[in-house]
């Protein structure tokens, strides 16, 4: 088990570290650009690459969506009120607080754990937090959600593609399939690189600052999980999917939109980091909670 964990946390480490080295090398690395094409290019032909290569069937998507949506909520909620009574700018923190790397950490792992019905529950439920965090996400980053800007978000509409082919049962040309595959594979790699690049830049008092609020994120996203399923009476791997990916770390998109936004992009690099190191310490026994649920 460490072993597989290790191989799943390793290159979140490894590819922050190599951004890490970059920038105090001074070597050019243009962040906002790469938060542009993330955002606008990568991600979306992330979501089709990862439903395409999966096909969840449709009953799981529908399932998984409302224990995301649920998910979501409650995280919004509690951190929301908890930042607007401390203080705390709601704009810098709470995407930082809602929404979990379910996927490049959460996917892998449900994977290792359950095979290949984990790999579907956890790529659905991923979807769905991916639309969520591009839509509320970045509303709440830019300080205000634009129906115009949720109706043209890029993002949204590559679920909309790839829910026509899932439904349809089609596949796209080999062509295009490649093309969309190719773009989705530069998406981790360059998040992470400027991740690294973030984090050479920050501050020891805005590093203990980060480590009280990825404290804070495996710990709401753990008590969302557990509860939603609870009230939606989940079990086995369904169960267990909802969980890890509900208590996954801080999701790297967020530190792209604090990037775009100007949300103090170093105090998110830095939540990001440390809750993604603090799972590593966290999954063992995380893994052996979920293995120990009902129906498994």
């Amino acid at each position: 088990m460490f072993t597989e964990i290790l191989s799943v946390i390793a290159p979140v480490g490894l590819l922050a570290a190599v951004g890490f080295a970059w920038d105090r090398k001074g070597l050019p690395f243009d962040t906002n650009m790469v938060a542009y094409l993330v955002t606008n290019l990568g991600a979306p032909c992330l979501i089709i690459s990862t439903l395409l290569a999966n096909r969840p069937d449709l009953d799981v998507i529908a399932s998984m969506a409302l224990a995301a949506l649920l998910v979501v909520g409650s995280v919004t909620l509690v951190a929301g009120v908890g930042l607007r009574f401390s203080g705390q700018p709601l704009r810098v923190y709470l995407p930082a607080l809602t929404f979990p790397n379910s996927g490049n950490i959460g996917i892998p792992l449900c994977l290792f754990a359950f095979g290949e019905e984990g790999l579907a529950l956890s790529v659905s439920f991923f979807a769905v937090i991916a639309l969520t965090q591009f839509t509320l996400g970045i509303g709440i980053a830019a300080g205000k959600i634009s129906a115009r800007d949720v109706a043209g978000n890029p993002v949204l509409w590559s679920a909309a593609i790839a829910g026509v082919f899932l439904v349809t049962e089609t596949s796209l040309p080999r062509w295009a399939g490649g093309t969309v595959d190719t773009v989705a594979g530069i998406v981790i790699p360059l998040m992470l690189m400027s991740l690294g690049i973030s984090l050479s830049r920050l501050k020891p008092n805005a590093l203990l600052r980060s480590t009280a609020y990825s404290v804070l994120r495996l710990c709401l996203g753990l008590a969302a999980g557990v509860g939603v399923s609870t009230v939606l009476d989940l079990d086995g791997v369904a169960r267990a999917a909802v969980i890890i990916q509900s208590a996954m770390p801080t999701a790297v998109f967020n530190y792209l939109f604090a990037v775009r936004y100007g949300n103090r992009p170093t105090e998110v690099a830095g939540i990001v980091v440390v809750s993604t190191m603090l799972s590593f310490i966290t999954l063992p026994f995380l893994l052996a909670y979920v293995l120990s649920g009902p129906g498994l």
